[in-house]
């Protein structure tokens, strides 16, 4: 064994044996046990980090699929009919890794598709040969009350990454990853989507922006040229959430002053990212009228 190694099985014991000092006290349920770990945490035996971990570790065995899965109406979906070149569009759009196959409605679901699969027909005479059955894989099935500890596990176990979450009348009432659960347990993992901690929005070539929820209203007006209005609301995702009317989920969008704002991540009490682009009505009105304000052309 290196001294690298037995430095990381050092620390490893000495963490383990502060956690053994910490509940030495046995507690007697697990509100008691979450009392001493923070008390272990105020003394350092343990860091911010390591205890939000085992909270959520704590908290998976209590939750459901139900609770954290993306709803049916916010699924992104393919038809089992559908050529290479019509599945580009919502892979390339959605930027997911892995879609439910159905075949006629959302309930008729048949497989899962794997966005890196679809390479091998990107030429236009390999795409004769596509065909769905053999591409797709078989898809996982959960009933809604799983628990998300015994979720993990079967994920684990079947190495599938992807689960669709059907209701008790076996229609599908939605689906949930992996990276979902994760979350749970270690907090928000990064994709492509996510912003710098000292970055409030992140702007696109193409013309959309990721926006954190948490940016000042004051500050969204500066940067988008908008009114809103601060007096009611702090933060944009306040403002949105309010104009939902409800807390939206991922994938729910809506229109304010020119501007669509859709739900890139959101939980069941609050907004987290939402994307922001020009409403293509309006961007082709201003585009408009930006032509008729053009002088014409000397003869």
């Amino acid at each position: 064994m290196s001294s690298d190694d037995r430095s990381s099985s050092n620390d490893h014991r000495s963490w383990l044996e502060r956690i053994g000092q910490a509940i030495s006290g046995e507690p007697r349920d697990r509100e008691s046990l979450v009392d001493v770990l923070r008390d272990a945490q105020r003394r350092g035996l343990l860091d911010a980090d390591q205890l939000a971990m085992i909270e959520g570790a704590l908290h998976v065995s209590e939750m459901q699929v139900r609770d954290i899965m993306i709803p049916r109406s916010q699924m992104v979906v393919v038809r089992r009919d559908a050529s290479p070149g019509e599945l580009l569009p919502p892979v390339i759009e959605s930027g997911h890794s892995r879609f439910p196959v159905i075949g006629e409605n959302r309930d008729d679901v048949i497989g899962i598709l794997i966005a890196k699969d679809l390479l091998q027909y990107s030429s236009e005479t390999s795409q004769s040969r596509f065909d769905m059955r053999e591409v797709m894989r078989p898809a996982l099935f959960v009933p809604e009350s799983k628990r998300l500890d015994v979720m993990l596990k079967e994920f684990r176990a079947s190495r599938n990454h992807l689960a669709v979450v059907v209701d008790e009348y076996g229609g599908v009432a939605g689906m949930v990853t992996i990276e979902d659960v994760l979350e749970q347990i270690v907090g928000e993992i990064d994709d492509e989507h996510d912003v710098d901690d000292d970055t409030y929005i992140l702007s696109h070539r193409e013309g959309s922006s990721v926006v954190k929820a948490l940016t000042p209203v004051e500050d969204f007006n500066e940067h988008f040229g908008t009114g809103f209005s601060d007096d009611e609301f702090d933060t944009i995702g306040g403002y949105v959430a309010h104009a939902f009317g409800h807390l939206p989920g991922r994938g729910e969008s809506v229109t304010l002053e020119g501007l669509r704002f859709e739900v890139v991540r959101a939980d069941n009490r609050r907004i987290h990212l939402l994307l922001v682009m020009p409403e293509p009505r309006a961007a082709a009105r201003e585009q408009g009228e930006e032509a008729a304000a053009e002088p014409p052309p000397s003869e």
